[in-house]
């Protein structure tokens, strides 16, 4: 078997092969005999049969790799900002888009697995959030999107929104859980001037059963106020969702709150003065279940006209003049069954000291006051009647005064805008 002595055989000289290591082996016989010349020819063919099957292998990968490339979605996602982004503006910054193909999926959550709802907008050409992010909140963002070919195309990301310095609140009325009258608006009032009124109107939702349009009205800029065109209907429960977290109310100023609060409109109850007749009539459901003597604003001291809203009620209260602007004129540390009606002063409230004048002449300095006793103990007169009948949010409409309307700002007194001027 001569060919396990080849290497003997080279190094003795006798058929010498001459082997260059280079692409593709060359084997050349100088001398010898016929026979290992054969048998070096048969060990070139072979090599190169490896070499070529290599060649014709790699051939057969290069095609499945197009094939895999026909394969793959043309659709190409992109998601700003980028991922891992810090600091992210609240508002403006998410943004999806897809280029040649259609967004098909879109989900969007904060750490606690709450999704943000979004708008597709050119034909699913892009997506972003219907509302402001929350601030120093981290979001995950999945989005799939697919080629007219209907092959998928995926790309996910996530980011932190910013941490703001400067914060505002809203303190708010009515109280979660409470039971109103039917002119209650939802009323907020903000701790800082707002410059961006729309993204904060935007921020605050109101659902109600049965529905009804509600519609927001800026008092100055620091009070937003929630009413339907008319009256509430009894029984409406309505919720708000005050989502001002992360909100921009003014550059460089955010909101820092999330609640959610609900309340329940109680019976329809209106009350007229008269102030010529002296006289207030109760109505519920529109009929009229009590007719009572009151006093209202002098002369020179005249009671508002319009419609006026309950929004505080307190059993004994002090009123003294010279917190409205009335000098030293009255100081009385003991006033009963006082429910405030303007922010200003006005009240509906029990009078003690009054004589006769309660339906027969006006004697006030602007309040509408119905006849009591000192301390209030006797439920059975008028104000301790009246008081017991009332709830925050009834409404209280004064006529024929000889002053002007009460200004819509001054108290929950909206109502005497139009619904065209409240919307506008």
């Amino acid at each position: 078997m001569w060919w396990g002595s080849v290497p003997d055989q080279v190094r003795r000289g006798e058929n010498a092969l001459n082997v260059r290591p280079i692409s593709g082996a060359s084997v050349a016989g100088r001398r010898g005999r016929r026979g290992p010349a054969l048998i070096a020819g048969a060990l070139v063919l072979s090599l190169a049969a490896c070499g070529g099957g290599g060649d014709k292998g790699s051939g057969k990968g290069h095609d499945g790799g197009t094939q895999q490339a026909k394969q793959q979605s043309t659709a190409a996602v992109t998601i700003a900002p980028k991922s891992g982004a810090t600091d992210v503006d609240t508002s403006g910054a998410l943004k999806v888009d897809v280029a040649k193909g259609k967004l098909t999926e879109v989900t969007v959550k904060d750490a606690k697995g709450r999704a943000v709802a979004g708008t597709v907008a050119g034909g699913g050409a892009s997506w972003t959030p219907s509302t402001h992010l929350a601030a120093s909140t981290k979001y995950t963002v999945h989005a799939v999107a697919k080629d007219s070919e209907g092959r998928e195309s995926a790309e996910d990301s996530s980011f932190t929104t910013l941490t703001p310095k400067n914060t505002f609140l809203g303190s708010f009325t009515p109280e979660d859980g409470s039971t109103v009258g039917v002119g209650m608006p939802f009323s907020v009032n903000f701790t800082r001037g707002i410059t961006h009124p729309d993204a904060v109107e935007k921020a605050i939702r109101i659902r109600t059963e049965p529905a009804v349009d509600v519609e927001g009205h800026w008092f100055g800029n620091d009070r937003l106020d929630f009413r339907p065109e008319k009256y509430w209907k009894e029984g409406t429960k309505v919720t708000v969702d005050l989502d001002l977290d992360g909100v921009e109310g003014r550059d460089g100023v955010y909101g820092k709150q999330h609640r959610t609060v609900k309340f329940t409109i109680g019976r329809n109850q209106v009350s007229v003065v008269d102030a010529k007749k002296h006289t207030m009539k109760v109505t519920q459901d529109g009929k009229v279940i009590k007719t009572v003597p009151v006093t209202t604003g002098k002369p020179g001291y005249d009671t508002w006209n319009g419609q006026m809203v309950i929004s505080e009620k307190l059993a004994v209260t002090r009123m003294n003049g010279e917190t409205v602007g009335y000098g030293g004129e009255y100081d009385i540390k003991d006033v009963p069954h006082a429910m405030r009606l303007t922010t200003s002063g006005t009240f509906l409230h029990g009078n003690y000291w009054g004589g006769d004048a309660f339906g027969n002449y006006n004697a006030s300095h602007g309040c509408v006051g119905l006849r009591d006793v000192r301390g209030g103990y006797d439920g059975s007169t008028p104000a301790a009647w009246m008081f017991n009948h009332s709830l925050i949010g009834d409404v209280v409409i004064v006529k024929n005064s000889h002053d002007r309307t009460v200004d819509p700002a001054n108290g929950f007194n909206g109502w005497n805008l139009s619904w065209a001027d409240w919307t506008k």
